[in-house]
């Protein structure tokens, strides 16, 4: 058992290391800010596929270089504020007082301890919103109303999408401009993809026309396979200039970081993943400077 435990860690510990080839982003550098408050879904229908790990992390990576970032979790498992510190059992006002009875959203935003990073929080509520809302005046609308008066307070908005595309989602897709797409790179990662993009088009006619997937990240990347880089090669064929040309290692300090309610860049700031993060929010400012 110690000698597994002990290859275990060496895994680990091996899976850590910071290839010497890929750059390191200044961190002194502030990030070019937009010209106008970028406002991002983060989205895929399948579960599993590091939605939240990209919107907690991207977030920190954009915050640690001077930007303000809102992230709006959207999803009732609510891992995005878990993830950033908060206990969501403890909050007077969530996403659902937002959307279900109009609750001003500035009421239930919280700062994370990362400097520059403010969160929505949700609750194990929101799991009953998608029946609430079928009812409900405007049910589509509800997201891009509330964030009408607080969006010039921020340079980026994430939003958390839960995995599926219901009327939370809906609501997303109709109050961003662009919605950020996480692939897996397992055999299955376009699985999928081609109804979340005929859905984007839908919404693109119906509600939000300016609504475009600006952006695929490539995640859970192994680069100790031959799979992973023939899923990079097949999404890359796909999407074209879509795909961010940095790629999210699969790490297992990505995945511990969450249970200490911290993201990657303040729980292992010297760590693969950590820096992987900063790369992505480097390429998202620089593309959305252009």
């Amino acid at each position: 058992m110690a000698r597994t435990r002990g290859r275990d860690r060496a895994r680990a510990d091996d899976d850590e290391r910071e290839p010497a080839k890929e750059p390191k982003p200044d961190l002194s550098i502030p990030l070019p800010k937009p010209a106008h408050p970028r406002i991002i879904a983060v989205a895929n229908q399948k579960g599993g596929v590091g939605k939240t790990t990209t919107a907690v992390n991207l977030g920190a990576g954009l915050a640690e270089r001077g930007l303000r970032v809102l992230v709006v979790d959207l999803d009732p498992q609510g891992n995005a504020s878990t993830g950033l510190g908060l206990n969501i059992r403890e909050l007077e006002a969530t996403m659902y007082d937002v959307l279900l009875d109009h609750v001003p959203i500035e009421d239930c935003i919280e700062p994370s301890e990362v400097r520059n990073l403010f969160v929505a929080p949700a609750s194990l509520d929101l799991a009953g919103a998608e029946i609430e809302l079928v009812a409900a005046m405007s049910r589509e609308m509800r997201l891009r109303t509330a964030l009408a008066p607080v969006k010039d307070d921020y340079d980026y908005i994430l939003i958390d999408c839960p995995p599926s595309l219901g009327l939370l989602t809906l609501n997303a897709f109709a109050a961003v401009g662009e919605v950020l797409v996480p692939i897996q790179c397992e055999y299955y990662a376009l699985e999928g993809l081609g109804q979340l993009l005929h859905n984007v088009e839908l919404v693109q006619k119906a509600l939000n026309p300016d609504l475009e997937v600006s952006t695929v990240v490539l995640v859970m990347y192994d680069a100790r396979t031959t799979l992973a880089e023939d899923v990079a090669t097949d999404v890359r064929a796909h999407l074209g200039e879509k795909v961010t040309q940095t790629v999210i290692p699969r790490t297992v300090r990505l995945s511990e970081a969450p249970s200490y309610g911290q993201p990657i860049t303040t729980f292992d700031p010297k760590s693969r993943g950590a820096w992987a993060y900063r790369r992505l929010a480097e390429e998202v400012a620089i593309r959305g400077a252009a």
